[in-house]
């Protein structure tokens, strides 16, 4: 009987097919294996694509929140511009406000600066930053109102104080008139008053006996006599009395020796005098007055002598004395 190393063609189909059932076993795990993984990164992917979605809807609502907040804050800043530009200067109490407000807007300011800023503490600080704001509004209003009603006082005051320095300013040039005129009435009721004014041509003979005469060639001076009134009102005092010859011929005669020249008259202006007297009057009481004159030549001429008598600028009397022409025996 013969043996053989070779397996019998019954007993050697199965032992060849056993190697192919293991490897599509293998084959079946890992594309289990593979699909597994590939579902976990599917998985994993979608989880993370939510945290992804999550974490910009967090972003996206914080930053939402904290541009709210700096719209609140920016909103605080234009209120607080609005008073600073109308209201430049700011004194007293309302100067601390406005450092009070300086100082929690640096505050806020840092905490908005902050890369994980605080914006429940910023809201807040913003809150207490609007309500300073608003208290100051108030009051810088209210000082508005009551500077309008001074402004409206002191204007009326200022009319009335206008109106008083207009009256008074009338009412001084008035007194000033009235005083003035007072004045002029007292000057010229102090002037003094000559009556009974007499001029007469004294012929003066070799023994020194004098008698009057009308003829020129034997006149050696003029004897001029007058009163000067009773006056109340002139005071006491020495007293200038100017007086003004005009000879026949209408001119002026001087007479240098005698201290002739000119003064100032209240209606004529300047006038020449002939002859200047002061008399020592006494207020309220008559005074005689003469005095003699003569030409420079000695000599008078035929004719009309005009004789003024002036006294603090005014005319006080006047006369005329005429000279005739002596005859052979006169």
């Amino acid at each position: 009987m013969s043996y053989s190393n070779y397996p019998s063609s019954t007993s050697g189909d199965q032992p060849a097919n056993q190697p192919k059932d293991n490897r599509k076993l293998i084959f079946g795990i890992l594309i289990a294996a593979l699909v597994g993984t590939w579902g976990y990164i599917i998985y994993d992917k979608s989880q993370s694509s939510k945290k992804i979605d999550q974490l910009t809807v967090q972003y996206a609502a914080a930053d939402s929140s904290r541009s709210a907040v700096e719209a609140e804050y920016n909103d605080a800043l234009s209120r607080m511009d609005s008073l600073t530009g109308s209201n430049a200067k700011l004194s007293g109490e309302l100067a601390e406000r406005k450092t009070d407000i300086e100082n929690l807007k640096t505050q806020i300011r840092t905490e908005l600066g902050k890369k994980n800023a605080d914006l429940s503490k910023a809201r807040s600080m913003i809150k207490e930053l609007n309500g300073k704001i608003t208290d100051l509004l108030a009051q810088v209003e209210q000082l508005k109102q009551e500077n309008q009603t001074l402004t409206a006082a002191n204007t009326d005051l200022t009319t009335q104080r206008d109106t008083l320095t207009a009256q008074k300013t009338r009412v001084e040039q008035d007194l000033s008139t009235t005083q003035a005129a007072k004045a002029q009435v007292e000057d010229v009721g102090s002037t003094l008053h000559a009556s009974n004014i007499n001029i007469a041509a004294i012929n003066v003979k070799n023994s020194g006996k004098e008698k009057t005469t009308e003829t020129a060639k034997r006149a050696d001076l003029f004897r001029i006599s007058f009163d000067l009134d009773e006056n109340r009102i002139a005071p006491s005092g020495e007293k200038d009395l100017y007086v003004c010859v005009t000879g026949p011929d209408g001119h002026p005669i001087t007479v240098p020796s005698n201290g002739s020249g000119t003064f100032t008259t209240r209606e004529d202006g300047e006038k020449v005098f002939t002859n200047k007297m002061s008399v020592n009057y006494e207020q309220g009481k008559r005074m005689p007055v003469s005095f003699d004159w003569k030409p420079e030549s000695g000599k008078y001429q035929t004719g009309s002598y005009k004789i003024e008598i002036y006294q603090n600028g005014y005319k006080i009397g006047q006369g005329t004395k005429e000279l005739k022409k002596g005859g052979l025996f006169s």
